[in-house]
């Protein structure tokens, strides 16, 4: 029997569910970003809170990384063009654009679904004996082609700590490691 999905590539964080076992009704948060931030946020990234109360693509990855530094994830955002045109979109392109505002999923009890993998972005399993320890993750780089975020939490994040920002709550059946 072949593992379903095959991933091959980290996707970044995505909704799909909620801790209290309530479906993901797409809620999310309107965030400002500045007008002078120019680094890319895609759909799937975790995201800061800055400076000025706007939002940020997380810049810490890996074992630095905790849950203070996270506000939500970024799940699409509104823009004004080089053309003046008011654009929604899957990611922010970080250039040329104006009055843009980030929507965040920021709710905590908020369940996402996410790629495992090592410092080195190759994507692997976990046991069940994962769930209830904690992960870091790695930003990873996204696709301007599809809005997707390279993020993924990595599978040996050193030391188990409640500092470390994301739980494992299950894993996916079919991609399981027994």
């Amino acid at each position: 029997m072949s593992a379903y999905p095959v991933v091959s590539n980290p996707y970044g964080f995505r909704p799909v569910n909620r801790i209290d076992g309530l479906p993901y009704a797409g809620a999310f948060r309107q965030l400002p970003i500045s007008a002078t931030y120019n680094t890319a946020i895609y759909y799937g990234d975790p995201v800061a809170v800055v400076t000025g109360g706007t939002i940020a693509k997380s810049s810490t990855s890996g074992s630095a990384i905790t849950s203070a530094t996270i506000v939500g994830v970024f799940v699409g955002c509104q823009y004004v063009n080089a053309q003046g045109q008011t654009v929604q979109a899957q990611y922010y392109p970080g250039t040329s654009v104006t009055n843009a505002i980030a929507y965040v999923v920021d709710d905590p009890m908020a369940a996402y679904k996410v790629a495992v993998g090592y410092a080195n972005g190759v994507v692997t399993t976990v046991a069940q004996n994962a769930v209830g320890t904690n992960m870091s993750y790695y930003a990873g780089t996204g696709s301007s082609t599809t809005g997707d975020s390279g993020a993924w939490v990595t599978a040996a994040s050193g030391a188990n700590t409640a500092a470390l920002p994301w739980r494992v709550i299950s894993v996916v059946p079919d991609t399981n490691v027994t």
